[in-house]
């Protein structure tokens, strides 16, 4: 038998978990926090964060958030709409270059009942994908192979996105 090891996700299976309906916000938890590196914030913009995903559907997954604790669409302002998509922009050319992907999964999910883990912090996920990145193991071993750590991801990416 063959044993794939993922000892970073120890911490999301043996966390304490809320009572429903209390889970706190780990988005503006990671922004009142200077750690940026600690919390995986790879980019603050006036109007949005840049987060790695703590634990990413695949490698290079970012969450892209307003900065202001809004859960819905219709509560941004005009700005941040601007800002969230100009940073969503940013971050696909930083991965195009980085990590040359075929594609994005982009997208929300608005509500718990769409999937949302957080829904009171809007966040987008930006996913890239490429050709023949699917294989046997999520089917036959309900498993993910990420191949990349998030500490390189880290690194390389606020690299190039400090870089003039």
């Amino acid at each position: 038998m063959d044993y794939l090891w993922a000892p970073w996700r120890m911490s999301y299976v043996t966390a304490a978990k809320p009572p429903a309906g209390e889970e706190p916000c780990f988005i503006c938890a990671g922004l009142r926090d200077s750690r940026d590196r600690d919390n995986l914030v790879a980019l603050r913009t006036p109007l949005s964060v840049v987060i790695l995903n703590r634990f990413p559907y695949n490698n290079g997954h970012l969450l892209v958030a307003p900065l202001a604790h809004k859960g819905r669409l219709d509560q941004l302002s005009t700005d941040e709409h601007l800002d969230l998509a100009l940073t969503i922009q940013r971050m696909i050319a930083a991965l195009d270059e980085l990590m040359k992907p075929d594609a994005y999964n982009l997208g929300v999910n608005l509500g718990r009942a769409a999937g949302a883990g957080l829904p009171g912090h809007l966040h987008w996920h930006v996913v890239p994908r490429w050709d023949g990145d699917t294989n046997f193991m999520p089917v036959l071993a309900d498993t993910k192979v990420i191949v990349q750590s998030l500490d390189a991801l880290y690194e390389a990416l606020t690299a190039r996105l400090h870089t003039p």
